[in-house]
């Protein structure tokens, strides 16, 4: 294995003949400079393993160099060597304080020189193969952590899907949850990891009503009050479900199963949470749960026509929903439309008679898959990165 030495030495003499002492067993590569300002400008690009720097040298002696090198990231841990001819204690120092690993006389052919630079060599070897074993195990962690992840994003959609095979819905609500989900996230600046996690979490919005009774999750019509308090438990039980998990995925979906019907007015439920109180990823999914649920087909209403349902969420803004959620969601119409066109064209290959359509408080939104599409692998929830 050939390592890469950076020798910079305004004398060419003195440059050529470490380059021919450092080349000379055929284990090192040199690349010299005779100006250290070339040398300094080249090392950000190329991999270097070893450093030799002369103190004495125009533009700018071997001190400033060593401390503008061990500035680059790249160049934290490898050896960097001062070659000089002055003995002063004072310029060592300096030159240990800038960062430098040892010292190397300026006298060619002295014995010292000669085995101290092997030595030198051989400790740059060292540092290179712990860096390439630091950069594998790396590597294995982060192929470890992936599948991790997977595992954890299998177990979302799954949870999702549970809930898809017991509602009665035209499309994939719990996918176009998502997607709007994601959009507003990344429309209010949240980490791309938070995005992410957002758009995996959403489709468990609704898994609390695997414990709804049939009779009222799939009722063709208005729910009484009392059905509706029994629906309203959905994101207590969902949350039961996903509560006391480790992965943070889940635990952001639990915070969305719990809080994505609490209101910014502090009039929603189960706990009356206002404003701020409620965690932002309910509030994003709130919106786009909502906005989806009117602007579709469902077998006891027809759906609102996509500027009615956003007319909607402005007459909400500040009351029913996190304004700024409702503007990112607005200020992004041509996605939202994108999106819901997309619904439209898959809605139209389903032959279901549509009832008189209810106000929207008439009951909760509820998730289901057309029959032909009850499969755990059209579902097309998966992870975009």
């Amino acid at each position: 294995m050939l390592i890469q030495a950076l020798v910079v030495d305004d004398s060419r003499s003195a440059l050529d003949y470490l380059k021919r002492t450092i080349e000379a067993d055929g284990q090192v590569h040199v690349i010299a400079f005779t100006d250290p300002l070339e040398a300094l400008s080249s090392a950000r690009n190329i991999d270097i393993d070893i450093v030799f720097a002369d103190y004495e040298m125009p533009k700018m002696d071997g001190i400033s160099l060593i401390r503008r090198l061990r500035s680059l990231p790249k160049f934290s841990d490898i050896p960097i060597v001062m070659i000089t001819s002055i003995e002063s204690d004072e310029v060592r120092l300096q030159a240990l304080d800038a960062g430098a690993t040892d010292f190397l006389p300026k006298r060619p052919k002295s014995l010292e020189t000669q085995v101290r630079l092997r030595n030198m060599i051989r400790l740059g070897s060292a540092v290179r193969k712990l860096n390439d074993r630091a950069a594998l195990l790396a590597s294995e962690v982060a192929r470890a952590t992936h599948a991790l992840q997977e595992r954890e994003e299998e177990i979302i959609l799954r949870l999702a899907l549970s809930v898809e095979y017991r509602d009665n819905d035209t499309g994939d609500h719990t996918l176009r949850v998502a997607k709007y989900s994601r959009m507003i996230a990344e429309g209010l600046g949240l980490p791309e990891r938070l995005c992410r996690d957002i758009y995996l979490a959403a489709p468990l919005h609704d898994v609390g009503k695997v414990a709804t009774p049939d009779h009222i999750l799939l009722k063709p019509g208005k729910l009484t009050p009392d059905e509706i308090a029994v629906m309203q438990t959905h994101t207590t039980i969902g949350a039961s479900i996903l509560a006391g998990s480790r992965c943070e995925l889940i635990q952001l979906a639990a915070d969305i199963a719990i809080g994505h019907h609490e209101r910014w007015d502090g009039k929603g439920y189960p706990n009356k949470l206002k404003g701020a109180e409620i965690p932002i990823a309910a509030r994003i999914v709130a919106v786009a749960d909502v906005f989806d649920a009117l602007a579709t087909a469902r077998p006891y209403k027809v759906a609102m026509p996509l500027p009615v349902a956003r007319q909607h969420l402005e007459n909400g803004r500040g009351q029913h929903f996190d304004p700024t959620c409702v503007d990112v969601f607005l200020a992004r119409w041509d996605e939202v439309v994108a999106i819901a066109t997309e619904r439209l064209k898959l809605q139209q290959t389903h032959d279901a008679p549509l009832q008189p359509s209810l106000p929207p408080d008439a009951r909760e939104p509820t998730i289901t898959l057309p029959a032909s599409n009850r499969k755990a692998g059209q579902m097309g929830l998966v992870p975009s990165e």
